[in-house]
């Protein structure tokens, strides 16, 4: 563990597969893979990570405590507002109301204490222009001195990485270009987090499929910070972009069919006024009748799943479906990250 006086002049972290070149990205999957074929290590054999939930969790912690367990360190999982003080985030806040610390000092003293940081933080879905700016993960980035791992905010790296490496596995191939990859919009009787979303968007495009967004309307379009990554990661990587509020047409020849809803951007706020148009489109729901459409497509999404709003009984309990495969694959993937994180210089004893 470093010394209580240790300061690294530069940590890499994990907020993002965007930061990290395609290199580092495969050498994490192929670490990942590694970590499902022999599941017991050594690489954080005397190390700590705090896993900051601010919202609740399932496989995220459960994946995360494991498998730093079965690398041989050890997970404290802290809920600020629950078991740990609430916290302020804005600079130069005057705190007179209910958080108890600043981010300043909590990032610190962890890092004196552990050797990464994992932090889930969805958005208020209030105000975008102020949940775009992820403010709470990136706090804890800017005062930590040991790496942060994203564990959901506005993006969603950990699942993206799972999700591609589950897709290697069903195709036997790295390669994916040339795939017809559908991330479609579904129906949830309320808005949600964008994170997923934006995360498919950005690893599919990365890996150079041709990849569909295909929603109701052209309010369902991600934010353009997402779709200038996508057509950016297009562009260094071949593939192609299209958003489409067409079902039949995205679905017709599709290789993979990725599931999930997501909140309008235009309405956050008002989510009130997007209701009507969110009912009128439960059509959305991935069927057995879609997937016929498709050149025998695979189906996944990161859980948990409504069955019969998101996507059918059938569908989720066909062969074709990879979701429980992908949700596995968080733990290696994770273990990978963390392995990755420790062996930076600056990180190590």
């Amino acid at each position: 563990m470093q010394s209580l006086s240790a300061r690294p002049v530069s940590i890499k972290h994990f907020l993002n597969t965007q930061d990290w070149s395609r290199p580092e990205l495969d050498a994490v999957l192929a670490h990942a893979s590694g970590y499902k074929r022999n599941r017991i290590g050594h690489e954080l054999r005397g190390k700590s990570i705090a896993l900051v939930f601010f919202n609740s969790s399932l496989r995220t912690r459960t994946s995360f405590e494991i498998g730093a367990y079965h690398l041989g360190g050890h997970a404290v999982v802290l809920q600020p507002g629950k078991d740990a003080w609430p916290i302020e985030f804005a600079t130069g806040a005057v705190m007179d109301g209910d958080p108890e610390e600043h981010i300043a000092e909590v990032a610190r003293v962890l890092s004196r204490y552990v050797d990464m940081i994992g932090v889930r933080a969805f958005p208020k879905f209030i105000d975008w222009t102020v949940d775009r700016q992820d403010a709470v993960l990136r706090g804890f980035a800017r005062h930590a001195t040991v790496p942060v791992i994203n564990m959901e905010t506005i993006t969603h790296p950990c699942q993206e990485l799972a999700h591609v490496m589950t897709l290697q596995e069903h195709f036997g191939q790295t390669d994916l270009r040339g795939k017809r990859y559908v991330l479609t919009w579904t129906y949830h009787p309320r808005a949600l987090n964008t994170a997923v979303a934006n995360s498919a968007l950005t690893i599919a495009t990365r890996m150079g499929m041709d990849v569909t967004l295909l929603c109701p309307t052209s309010d369902y379009t991600l934010d353009e910070r997402y779709m200038a990554w996508a057509r950016q990661n297009v562009a260094e990587n071949g593939g192609s972009l299209t958003v489409s509020h067409d079902i039949a047409s995205a679905y017709a020849g599709a290789d993979i069919i990725y599931a999930k809803s997501w909140g309008a951007l235009p309405f956050i706020g008002r989510q009130p006024e997007e209701q009507a148009i969110r009912e009128a489109n439960r059509h959305f729901i991935v069927d057995e009748q879609k997937m016929a459409l498709t050149n025998n497509a695979v189906f996944s999404h990161c859980l948990p799943l409504r069955r019969n709003v998101k996507a059918t009984d059938a569908v989720m309990d066909s062969p074709q479906c990879l979701a429980v495969d992908e949700a596995e694959n968080r733990m290696h993937v994770q273990k990978a990250v963390m392995a990755k994180l420790v062996s930076q210089p600056g990180v190590q004893e």
